[in-house]
């Protein structure tokens, strides 16, 4: 399943912390078209990836404006897929991080501010929330193999899974780094990184 983790603090005390620490996996069929990060839209005011699975282009999963706005969206299991839903994109998802579940114990212990952080750490291991009864009664259609493979920070199955890892990070004055690592013909040892930088408007 996609998995984001972030910390959020408006106004950091230290100037060399973070507003922002986000990352985030895409989970997805790895042979589903799509594009790797790139500004785009109205004076390229966006940095995204974006979906060409024809019909639905132009969706995206994970963005954020030169303004500092930012959607993301996750899956969640379901047994059958609606073929005239919207692309992604046109939807928002969250997940209320209100209790102290595994993945958040998880992402409070590999995670931290200042120069040491990375965040490829945390969303390219392979820990495993399981077994999880909630999440195995939402999938109860899948075998439990498969289920397993799910709910892995880092999805690995033979056909679907982990396809786009990203990192974004805000400091304190509004300077913007996101790097992605974006998979490459359904490869799984085949990646290639970039990364952007630019300062927030406004």
């Amino acid at each position: 399943m996609c998995i984001i983790f972030f910390k959020f603090d408006p106004r950091p005390a230290s100037k060399n912390a973070y507003r922002l620490i986000l990352a985030a996996n895409r989970d997805e069929f790895y042979s589903r078209p799509s594009k790797t990060a790139d500004f785009w839209g109205p004076d390229n005011e966006i940095l995204s990836g974006q979906d060409l699975e024809n019909g639905k282009e132009g969706g995206s999963w994970l963005g954020i404006s030169r303004r500092g706005k930012l959607a993301a969206i996750t899956n969640y299991m379901e047994r059958q897929q609606k073929p005239d839903a919207p692309g992604r994109g046109f939807l928002v998802s969250n997940y209320l991080t209100d209790k102290d579940v595994d993945s958040y114990s998880y992402m409070k212990k590999l995670s931290a501010d200042g120069p040491q952080y990375n965040g490829f750490n945390l969303i390219t291991a392979d820990f495993r929330n399981t077994p999880d009864p909630e999440q195995e009664s939402h999938g109860h259609w899948y075998s439990k193999t498969m289920i397993q493979a799910l709910s892995a920070v880092c999805v690995r199955s033979p056909d679907y899974g982990t396809r786009t890892n990203t990192i974004i990070l805000v400091d304190a004055d509004g300077n913007v780094t996101f790097t992605e690592r974006t998979m490459q013909n359904c490869d799984t040892s085949e990646w290639i990184t970039s990364s952007y930088q630019f300062k927030l408007d406004g």
